[in-house]
């Protein structure tokens, strides 16, 4: 699922010359696509953040469902067409 990932560095403001009037920002991850496969099988899943989710509207959430579903086939396609181009794994001992 999508996460956030907190700010690096020192949180508190101190004597230095930091501005105590700046806010920390946080990296938040909103959408993440993920293929993956197994042998010649590969799968293409998408996930959103769940605030993300609730802000939107049902027509909104329509919209983004389509559209990432029309992501993860592009990207999906893509991969396998890469999968059927690469030279497989010589037979041989582990």
């Amino acid at each position: 699922m999508a996460t956030s990932t907190p700010p690096s560095g020192p949180m508190s403001s101190s004597p230095t010359g930091e501005n105590p009037n700046e806010k920390a920002t946080w990296d938040v991850e909103l959408l993440r696509v993920l293929v993956s496969r197994k042998g010649t099988q590969v799968d293409a899943q998408w996930a959103i953040h769940p605030q993300l989710k609730q802000d939107l509207l049902p027509e909104e959430w329509k919209e983004v469902t389509d559209l990432m579903a029309k992501v993860t086939d592009i990207v999906g396609s893509r991969f396998s067409e890469v999968l059927q181009n690469v030279e497989p794994d010589p037979p041989g001992h582990a």
